[in-house]
């Protein structure tokens, strides 16, 4: 895949993170299966808004190219 590809479960914990995550984050799969992607990895000003889309995708509302900054592994803001 080009894009960043990524998948939590009900509880928001990342079940899924493909090797384009793994190479622009520099997070590999196993540093971050079952943690909490909102809490985690995403910047603090975007955290409500993510959880936000999150929990509504969850409930099966769609947000089409919602985008959102990460953080690498060094600390970095990815947008």
């Amino acid at each position: 895949a080009n894009a960043p590809i990524f998948g939590i479960d009900a509880k928001g914990r990342v079940n899924e993170w493909n090797n384009k995550a793994v190479e622009i984050t520099g997070f590999s799969r196993d540093d971050v299966m079952g943690q909490n992607l909102v809490e985690v990895y995403i910047t603090e000003e975007f955290r409500a808004s993510v959880k936000k889309v999150m929990d509504n995708a969850l409930l099966g509302q769609e947000a089409a190219n919602f985008e959102f900054p990460l953080f690498t592994k060094d600390k970095k803001r990815v947008e």
